[in-house]
């Protein structure tokens, strides 16, 4: 774990472009979530640079010019960090360094920032380390320029790249011993999973700060740390989860999403995004009262597509209706998604609606089934009791009858492996 320490608060430029294709409103609305997460990482926002170009400048992200006269601010206003609102190639974040002599950080650094300041479990730390790692990896040039020369010929090949060599390796082997930690501590995940077979899973998924740790400790009376900041929450909690008529539930609250999630990030926290790819029903829980609630929904569900979990039952919750002040907004909201609820966390507003249709979604979710399968037929059998809730066996002579209950999904796969196809 790269440890942060943050004696005194740093004053920050924020750098967003407007390419092309982009529009301008929607950046704007990108460099304040920006400036927020910049507050949350402990950095002060004095000055916002929005750039029109074209594209992106290889060499200095803004271009040449532009990146001079910032130079000019940085040194006006006492600026210590400038922050960009996308990710940087080393060669733009070197070429910037060398401009400004201030540190430079783009999104993903800054996310992977807040990430390390808030992992508290060991799990979290370990992977948040691998993704600082695994994202500083193509970087390292830029922190050993002191010791290299910038020149090519006779007398270059110094002590700066033979430590960036060697601290190359080091990384390389760190982050294999890091793996090798996170395939076991999945390995114990999926353990645990098929002790709770006989439970249907859901998982609250949303956009950072859309108050799914306020909404799971409401339906489960747990106490997990929830804050009206980014990324309050970083490790999976899960908890029983009563709904009446014997219903076996568990619910898990999970990291919450955001745009431009950096790629190292969602494949370390690969464990804990497991409680999402194993959840039989998705709450997809979205802040009603944020002004781009719209784009937050899409950034949500590309993330599940990465995931592999679009097909999976999903169920939209708009969150914070007691913030909201146009009835407009809540009306438009419950006629364009006809299935979804309103309700409040915070106020309690609608929640016995919420379990209600928690409780018709799990029955609509899970089957009761029978089969017969002949007494050699292991495989099959073991696939039922892995995949299942066994409720009832009938043994006649040469066979056995099966009552059992579980997903459809599950269900799919138990006539898969039966009947073939």
């Amino acid at each position: 774990m790269i440890e942060i320490i943050k004696k005194t608060t740093e004053r920050a430029m924020l750098v967003a472009l407007i390419t092309k294709d982009a529009d301008k409103h929607l950046v704007e609305e990108h460099l304040s979530e920006l400036a927020e997460l910049s507050l949350t990482a402990g950095a002060e926002t004095i000055l916002k640079i929005i750039q029109q170009k074209y594209s992106a400048d290889p060499a200095f992200y803004v271009g040449k010019g532009k990146a001079e006269e910032m130079k000019q601010l940085i040194e006006m206003n006492d600026i210590n960090i400038v922050i960009f609102d996308d990710d940087l190639s080393p060669v733009q974040v070197r070429n910037l360094e060398k401009l400004f002599e201030r540190k430079i950080v783009d999104r993903s650094g800054l996310i992977l920032d807040i990430f390390a300041l808030r992992a508290k479990t060991k799990e979290a730390k370990t992977q948040v380390e691998l993704a600082q790692l695994q994202y500083m990896l193509p970087r390292l040039t830029r922190a050993w320029t002191h010791l290299s020369k910038q020149y090519g010929g006779i007398g270059t090949k110094g002590p700066g790249e033979t430590q960036i060599e060697t601290d190359r390796r080091t990384i390389r082997y760190r982050i294999n011993l890091l793996k090798e930690k996170l395939d076991k501590i999945e390995s114990q995940r999926l353990t645990q999973s098929s002790s709770r077979k006989d439970f249907l899973k859901i998982s609250l998924v949303g956009y950072t700060n859309a108050g799914k740790s306020t909404l799971f400790n409401l339906l489960t009376k747990a106490n997990v740390f929830a804050e009206d900041k980014l990324f309050a929450t970083l490790d999976s909690t899960t908890r029983a989860l009563n709904l009446g008529k014997n219903q076996k539930l568990l619910l898990s609250d999970t990291v919450g999403f955001i745009r431009k999630l950096p790629p190292h990030l969602v494949a370390s926290f690969k464990s804990t995004l497991n409680e999402v790819r194993e959840a039989d029903i998705i709450l997809h829980v979205i802040d009603l009262s944020h002004h781009y609630f719209e784009d937050h929904i899409l950034v949500v569900e590309d993330t599940l597509k990465e995931l592999n979990c679009e097909k999976k039952t999903r169920l939209k919750i708009f969150n914070k209706a007691d913030a909201v002040e146009e009835k407009a907004k809540i009306d438009y909201v419950r006629n364009k998604y006809k299935d979804a609820l309103v309700i409040s966390a915070k106020r309690g507003i609608n929640i016995t609606g919420l379990k209600d249709r928690l409780l018709k979604s799990t029955e609509e979710t899970f089957v009761e089934e029978e089969i017969d399968l002949e007494i050699t037929n292991s495989k099959a059998a073991a696939a039922v009791h892995s995949l299942a809730e066994v409720l009832d066996k009938k043994y006649d002579e040469n066979s056995i009858h099966i009552t059992y209950k579980t997903n459809k999904e599950n269900s799919e796969k138990i006539k898969k492996i039966v009947y073939g196809g």
